[in-house]
């Protein structure tokens, strides 16, 4: 019987970017199933306790920037690890992505999910702007009514029942991997999400 992973996350996330090729190619791998769940983490946080990243104290953001240069070099991704265009509101960019999944599926959720990040993180442009959401459909090949319909009840509904799910998983942080009921929490916990998937696996 297929897996199927819950992949919480925000868009605006780099720890969410640097995982999220492996969690794509460890789930095709894995014959397993993605359920696309764009979360807002200003409310998961109002339950968890988590504090947004400038509310963070100093010595945990300066070595925030330390471990993104280093998992950036380790696993040899592009990333600027202060980007012109951070920290960004990515609510829109959310809705966007729950739309595609709504119309097209995971896969071309998980396609433009990918190229959210890359815009965030490699090219350094605005995920806020209606004009930079437009050009990420456009490069992905997906349709262009796609951004009025993002701002639908609809859509905002599923974004409310994505971030209700989150809370009620126990989830705290983006990216969260829950599989079977088990929380996965962070890129740099994807090799034990691998052995989730296939217990019998060497890795």
């Amino acid at each position: 019987m297929n897996k199927t992973i819950d992949y919480y996350f925000a868009p605006q996330s780099p720890w969410t970017y640097l995982g999220h090729a492996r969690l794509a190619a460890m789930a095709t791998a894995a014959q397993a199933t993605v359920r696309v769940l764009p979360t807002d983490f200003g409310k998961v946080f109002a339950v968890s306790g988590g504090l947004p990243l400038p509310k963070r104290a100093p010595q945990r953001q300066a070595y925030r920037l330390q471990e993104l240069a280093r998992f950036r070099d380790h696993l040899k991704l592009p990333l600027n690890v202060q980007p012109r265009f951070f920290p960004v509101a990515s609510d829109d960019a959310a809705r966007l992505i729950i739309a595609v999944d709504l119309h097209e599926g995971a896969q071309a959720a998980m396609r433009l999910s990918d190229a959210v990040f890359a815009a965030v993180w490699v090219q350094q442009r605005d995920i806020a702007d209606a004009q930079t959401l437009a050009e990420l459909l456009d490069e992905c090949g997906l349709p262009a009514e796609r951004l009025a319909q993002s701002r639908s009840q609809g859509v905002q509904n599923q974004f409310d029942a994505n971030t209700q799910a989150a809370i009620e998983a126990g989830v705290f942080g983006a990216p969260s991997y829950c599989l079977e009921g088990e929380i996965f929490w962070g890129q740099d916990r994807l090799d034990f999400l691998a052995r989730k998937l296939n217990p019998d696996a060497t890795l």
